[in-house]
């Protein structure tokens, strides 16, 4: 009988991958029709490599969705494509002009285009049936997604009650569901941006090349240094000038920052994190700023 060396333990990074990959296999024999949101940018691209990790050498067995603002950086799109193709994996776009043009969002000019996702959101989970969706938050990027358990409950309108979330004591899920409901999973949940970088590292993940160190004509807005893009226009007193930025996180191409930066290498990037005061989203998502509890009442309405 083999044993196993009383000496023997995984590293920091392998027992995050192991419950990550344990998560979405339970979520897979769990729930009927599961899908992965996939923005393109990095926390996705680990969760997507992650999915293929678990169920490898089959197929991921659940498509993924993005919902598109028609505001995304070239560039993650270009990666989001090149994953779909090497994976062989279903695609489902939900955009937010078919919503406004198919009578999906009500009064689309009152709302910012941010909270426009929302409703496409819903709507695409509804449309297709989707009954769990995992979504890359992780709990050091913002203090309310730091609230959010590994398996969060949304009512039948797609809502997050964070006084009402159920108790997962060793890791035990309760997935259970009433017609109409779904859940969103987590499973890097208890990742941090050090870890999701380092593990980039390892698995040599191909990411979009904004998170690295190039030159960009910017400006600055809100303490924040903005891509110059017609879609996003400066304002007035605004100044546009050239810098070596890169980005910590891709979003919305009109809300989020970049930070000036010359690391243009996987550990030069980890280097730089592992130093830095704010979050990434702390630090480069205006969606944030809006107000102390932007994210949270984002997430009580359905956000991801």
């Amino acid at each position: 009988m083999s044993q196993t060396h009383a000496d023997y333990q995984l590293s920091q990074l392998d027992q995050l991958e192991a419950e990550s990959i344990h998560i979405f296999r339970e979520v897979a024999a769990e729930f009927e029709k599961p899908v992965l949101m996939f923005s393109g940018g990095k926390d996705s691209i680990v969760m997507l490599r992650l999915a293929e990790k678990a169920f490898y050498p089959a197929k991921i067995p659940f498509s993924i969705l993005q919902v598109d603002t028609g505001l995304d950086f070239p560039e993650v799109m270009e990666t989001r494509d090149r994953w779909v193709s090497r994976l062989g994996i279903n695609l489902v776009v939900a955009s937010i002009d078919d919503a406004i043009k198919n009578g999906i969002i009500p009064d689309a000019a009152k709302i910012s285009r941010n909270r426009l996702q929302i409703p496409t959101l819903l709507n695409a989970i509804e449309e297709n049936g989707f009954t769990a969706a995992f979504g890359g938050g992780r709990r050091d990027e913002e203090k309310a997604r730091a609230k959010e358990r590994v398996y969060s409950h949304r009512d039948e309108f797609g809502q997050w009650d964070p006084k009402n979330q159920r108790p997962e004591l060793w890791s035990l899920y309760n997935g259970r569901l009433h017609e109409g409901e779904h859940m969103r999973i987590f499973p890097i949940s208890n990742w941090t941006e050090l870890d999701v970088w380092d593990y980039i590292g390892r698995e040599q993940i191909e990411i979009p090349n904004i998170y690295f160190a190039h030159q960009r004509r910017v400006f600055e807005r809100d303490g924040m240094l903005m891509s110059e893009t017609p879609l996003n226009p400066c304002r007035e007193g605004e100044v546009v000038t050239e810098r070596t930025v890169r980005f910590r996180t891709c979003g919305d191409i009109t809300l989020t920052g970049c930070v000036e930066s010359t690391a243009s290498t996987i550990a030069e990037i980890i280097d730089e994190v592992a130093i830095a005061k704010k979050t990434e989203r702390g630090a480069t998502r205006g969606d944030d700023r809006f107000s102390e509890a932007a994210m949270e009442d984002r997430k009580k309405e359905g956000y991801f």
